[in-house]
């Protein structure tokens, strides 16, 4: 049985929820919606960063510190205007990933993160996300810049980074600041 803050709440405290997250930002495209996370994502949000795939975003994390991790996500729009979102198929509303407009201590700038699962990798959904939540930033929130922070051995999401055309600054050590630039700005 999963721990208590695993479940999802019921009676007054689901409503309460239900409230809060409908002032979440909805992002749609013709194949994925992007929509406030839930209690029920949690484990494939465990899934991803407690294996192998949590490797290059300070993993293997423990069942609990993926928790935090996932609070962390759920909790910026209500301490800073911005957070992540689950992302869905529009169609089979599968829960494929998530995307992430977050600070963490020590970030210079707003990160732009992503997150899909593994079966759910190289199909474009990481990609589509991406510029989906990056449009959002620069054009509702009328940011100038965001950053993804990336271990400089993840090939895949420097790829990603490079695709949606961003350019690669030393951040830290392993880590890469790809910077993205609001060329409307």
């Amino acid at each position: 049985m999963s721990n208590t803050c695993e479940q999802a709440p019921t009676g007054i405290p689901s409503a309460i929820a239900a409230s809060v997250s409908s002032q979440i930002p909805t992002l749609m495209s013709d194949a994925l919606l992007l929509r406030a996370p839930r209690v029920e994502d949690f484990p494939r949000y465990a899934d991803i960063v407690c294996g192998d795939r949590g490797q290059y975003i300070g993993g293997p994390m423990s069942r609990d510190d993926a928790w935090w991790d996932f609070v962390q996500l759920a909790s910026g729009w209500v301490l800073h205007g911005h957070g992540g979102w689950a992302v869905e198929d529009v169609d089979s509303a599968d829960l494929l990933g998530f995307v992430i407009l977050g600070l963490e201590p020590g970030d210079a700038q707003i990160e732009l993160g992503f997150l899909v699962s593994q079966e759910n990798e190289g199909l474009g959904i990481a990609h589509e996300a991406a510029q989906m939540a990056r449009a959002f930033a620069f054009d509702t929130l009328n940011l100038q810049e965001l950053a993804s922070y990336i271990h400089k051995d993840n090939a895949r999401s420097i790829a990603l980074a490079e695709r949606l055309g961003a350019r690669a600054t030393v951040h830290n050590g392993d880590m890469l600041a790809y910077i993205h630039t609001n060329e409307a700005a």
